[in-house]
């Protein structure tokens, strides 16, 4: 059953204050971290950047020329694994400020995680804006096949995107089934299907009157047809049968606008897919674990709740 919106009110912005919100990330556990390609040689189609990669001073990534699975191992590892990607419009990967504290924090409950350093479609790729989504095609089915290496559930395999990269993950959740690539050997014969979706501030819809996004313009451009902006948005390939939705907004968030939520909350519902929606008086955009002084601190609490009522962790 679908549940009901669920609108956090400005009584429990105070409940944890930002010095205890920063404890809290003091306090994790550390976790062993490492990381590796997820293609063997050049992705499809070649391409991309000719030198490596650079990071900024806030964490953000762009000139990916490989893409990668950083891994994040708990001290104390539940069975559970999520693919996580950080957002940043398609024109960098928002790893240092989402990605990484999302390991981090997955990781302190016993989860491990793998942050995906995807491919951005306008960094001379021969594949184009499909780059981006291979990239978490194949990610996805790596993680379940390499299961028992890394000491996971494959049957508790979850996903969580950030504003694009909720975008991006929103998809692989809807599309699971199909590959935008020729298969290379038998990791591309696994299952792409996640067993739960966390789409944190996603941008959902590329349609009228919510086409004023990078995601918009750097995917499908500022003229598309109806058809190709209904193509590249997450509601129309949702369908019976997909994984529980958590979804989380802030009502004032000036990119992403909270009808992208109550957009995809809405056609789940209409498809009988499990789905919750928190929406946050304020927020913003881009707070990641939770911007202090607002409600939005409460959300990976919230989660964690919602992951341990499906058994997750």
């Amino acid at each position: 059953m679908a549940a009901a919106t669920i609108v956090s009110g400005n009584a429990h912005a105070q409940t944890v204050t930002p010095d205890a919100g920063n404890r809290r990330q003091d306090a994790m556990p550390s976790a062993l971290v490492s990381g590796f390609p997820i293609w063997h040689g050049p992705p499809p189609g070649g391409g991309g950047p000719t030198s490596g990669e650079h990071v900024s001073r806030s964490g953000a990534v762009t000139n990916v020329a490989v893409p990668t699975l950083t891994v994040f191992r708990p001290v104390k590892p539940n069975g559970a694994a999520m693919l996580i990607a950080g957002g940043g419009g398609y024109k960098r990967v928002e790893n240092g400020k989402e990605a990484m504290p999302t390991a981090r924090w997955l990781a302190s409950i016993g989860v491990t995680s793998f942050v995906l350093t995807y491919r951005l479609p306008e960094e001379g790729w021969t594949v184009g804006r499909s780059a981006p989504f291979q990239d978490a095609e194949r990610a996805i089915r790596i993680i379940r096949g390499r299961a028992r290496h890394f000491g996971i559930d494959p049957r508790r395999v979850g996903i969580i995107g950030f504003s694009a990269g909720a975008h991006l993950l929103g998809m692989q959740t809807a599309c699971a089934n199909q590959l935008s690539y020729a298969p290379l050997d038998l990791v591309d014969q696994i299952s792409g299907r996640p067993d739960l979706t966390l789409l944190i501030y996603p941008i959902v819809t590329l349609e009228p009157p919510y086409q004023h996004t990078s995601t918009r313009r750097i995917l499908i451009g500022d003229h598309p047809s109806p058809a190709e902006s209904a193509r590249w948005s997450v509601q129309t390939h949702i369908h019976p049968g997909l994984a529980p939705f958590f979804l989380v907004q802030a009502a004032d968030d000036p990119v992403s606008n909270p009808a992208n939520t109550a957009i995809l909350q809405a056609t789940c519902e209409q498809n009988n897919v499990e789905v919750v929606r928190h929406l946050f008086p304020t927020g913003g955009h881009g707070f990641g674990l939770g911007k202090p002084e607002t409600a939005t601190v409460e959300w990976p609490k919230m989660a964690e709740q919602w992951m341990a009522g499906h058994q997750f962790i």
